[in-house]
C-alpha cells in the first residue's frame, strides 16, 4: 500500500482515508515510521509544548531523517525557547526556524503596536500561517501533534488526511491519544518538557496571547482569552 499511496495520494482522497483507517490502531512510531519512507520531504512541526516534545522523542528514535522545524513568532515566553535549547542539548536534535517576513517592531511600524490585542486573527496569519505557507512548498507531508481531545475543533481529525489549506499530506499520530497518555509517554522516556506545562499551561502559545487555564476550563481556554478565537489558523 505504501508505493500505491506515495504515488497517488495527492489526487486520491480516498486512499487516504485508507491509510486514515489502517493506522487508526497502531501506534504513532509505526505511523511515522511508515509516513517517513512514503514521503521523503516531510517534516514535524514543534511548537515544544508537550504533545510535539513526545513527537520529537519518537522522530528521534523512529525516523531521525525528517526534518523539524519551529514557527518563531519572536513572541514566545522565554521557557519556550529554554525547552528547545535543552531538547537541542540533550537530544542533539537540530530545528529549523521559520521566521515571519517582519519583525515584531517592523509589524508594529506597519499595524500598529501590539496587533494581537486588537487583531489576533491577523497578528497569527502574519507571524504563524504566511510563514508556515511559505515554509511547507518544499514538503509534501507534514506531521503535528493534534489530538481530537484538545478542543471541538480538532475532534475529527484523521491520523492520515488531505491539508487543504497548504495542499500537502497532513500526520497527526497523536490523534487518538488523551492527555494522560501524552504524560505517561513523556515521564516514562524521560522527555525534556516546557516547565510552563507544571504552572497551568496546558497549551502554549505566544505569551501575550496565554495565559494558565482555571480549574475545570478547556485545555486551551487559555489561548486567545476575551476573543472568540480558539486557533491560530494552522489547522481547519
Amino acid at each position: 500500500m505504501g508505493e500505491e499511496i506515495g504515488v497517488n495520494l495527492m489526487e486520491k482522497e480516498a486512499l487516504i482515508a485508507r491509510a486514515a483507517e489502517e493506522f487508526e490502531h497502531k501506534s504513532p512510531q509505526e505511523l511515522l515510521a511508515w509516513a517517513a519512507e512514503t514521503f521523503p520531504r516531510l517534516c514535524l512541526a514543534c511548537s515544544f509544548g508537550a504533545e510535539d516534545v513526545a513527537l520529537v522523542d519518537m522522530v528521534r528514535k523512529t525516523a531521525p531523517q525528517i526534518d523539524i522545524f519551529y514557527l518563531d513568532t519572536e513572541l514566545h515566553f522565554a521557557e519556550t525557547y529554554a525547552t528547545r535549547d535543552r531538547l537541542e542539548a540533550e537530544f542533539g536534535v537540530r530545528f529549523i526556524r521559520v521566521t515571519p517576513k517582519w519583525t515584531v517592531e517592523e509589524q508594529a511600524e506597519q499595524m500598529g503596536d501590539e496587533l494581537w490585542k486588537r487583531d489576533p486573527d491577523a497578528c497569527c496569519n502574519i507571524r504563524k500561517v504566511e510563514p508556515l505557507a511559505r515554509f511547507l512548498r518544499d514538503y509534501d507531508a507534514w506531521v503535528t501533534g493534534i489530538r481530537r481531545e484538545q478542543a471541538p475543533t480538532r475532534a475529527n481529525a484523521k491520523k492520515v488526511e488531505y491539508d487543504v489549506k497548504f495542499g500537502l499530506v497532513k500526520f497527526n499520530p497523536l490523534a487518538n491519544w488523551t492527555w494522560d497518555d501524552v504524560w505517561n509517554y513523556i515521564r516514562a522516556n524521560r522527555v525534556p518538557y516546557n516547565p510552563l506545562h507544571d504552572r497551568n499551561y496546558p497549551s502554549i502559545g505566544c505569551e501575550p496571547c496565554t495565559r494558565p487555564v482555571k480549574p475545570g476550563e478547556d485545555l486551551r481556554a487559555g489561548r486567545w482569552s476575551g476573543f472568540q478565537k480558539t486557533e491560530c489558523g494552522l489547522h481547519k
